[in-house]
């Protein structure tokens, strides 16, 4: 079973991000990358210390009742009452939209999304079921009781550019990365080989409430217990490997870089139906979609 294989292809990097820690807990990446941990799961920002409002953005928008962790830590960052030019969302899992109705209301912020992840996001359609019964963690066997949306931002809520540009954040392209969800997306930026991952591959093993307290970098798959198309999913890990980051983040774990991340990620990504893929897991089998004959629409 993919739980149960030693963790070679989970190295940890030879040293993590030279990050430096702000006062609220923010860790700041690169010069105009910073993330925060939110409880389970990181919330990323991107802009230059004090840019002010609507000169950054908000990428995620962590756990229910983050909403002025949140708030607080970007006026920490980018000044008094900043408000972000747009919040730009991976995918719409309970853990990276908690805040995100109440915050986008209170920035009036617009909301940026894939298409494939829009019914999730205006309250027309709730993800699939989990799978407990995968990766042998207290958070695999608490998964049915998480909440499986939908929210609704409808207001706010706009698609992803086709042409690939992230809005207010130029340099950066959105990658589809589907697998965990129809519509993930990671953003990548070629200049300095920097991905914001989401969960199409994770650096903490976050079917185990332990490796989530203890946050030891180590490269994982998506989480087990959420992803519910694994042949896509291995193909979102290949087509990230095949870019050569110098540095990631990812929705769950601390940040990594260097050379021995990116052979942990080429490891990944070649044994991944070894080391990722749950063996007997529902979505192993038949992925949702098919499940349901197409996509899922629960509301």
């Amino acid at each position: 079973m993919a739980q149960q294989v030693p963790l070679d292809p989970h190295s940890r990097a030879e040293n993590p991000p030279s990050n430096t820690a702000n006062d609220d807990g923010t860790l700041e990446l690169c010069s105009d990358v910073a993330y925060r941990r939110l409880g389970i799961v990181n919330v990323v920002f991107f802009g230059s210390p004090g840019a002010g409002d609507r000169k950054w953005v908000l990428i995620d928008a962590g756990v229910m009742g983050t909403t002025g962790l949140i708030t607080r830590a970007a006026e920490e960052r980018f000044g008094a009452k900043s408000r972000p030019a747009a919040i730009v969302m991976t995918h719409g899992h309970f853990d990276h939209v908690g805040a995100l109705e109440e915050i986008s209301d209170q920035w009036e912020a617009p909301v940026y999304a894939h298409g494939l992840e829009r019914p999730y996001l205006d309250g027309s359609a709730a993800y699939p079921p989990p799978d407990p019964s995968v990766g042998g963690g207290l958070m695999s066997m608490l998964s049915p009781l998480y909440p499986r949306g939908p929210v609704d931002v409808s207001r706010w809520l706009q698609n992803l550019p086709d042409d690939g540009s992230v809005p207010n954040m130029p340099g950066w392209r959105w990658l589809h990365t589907p697998g965990h969800t129809p519509g993930h997306v990671s953003f990548w930026r070629e200049a300095d080989r920097t991905i914001v991952a989401g969960d199409a591959f994770i650096t903490t093993r976050q079917e185990s409430a332990y490796a989530v307290a203890v946050q030891e970098p180590e490269m994982h798959g998506p989480p087990m217990y959420y992803t519910t198309h694994w042949d896509n999913a291995r193909s979102s890990v290949e087509l990230l490997a095949s870019l050569e980051p110098d540095r990631v983040v990812t929705g769950h774990g601390p940040a990594m870089q260097g050379v021995q991340m990116r052979d942990a990620l080429h490891r990944l990504a070649s044994n991944f139906d070894r080391v990722a893929v749950p063996e007997g897991g529902k979505y192993a089998e038949r992925p949702a979609a098919e499940r349901t004959g197409g996509e899922y629409r629960q509301p």
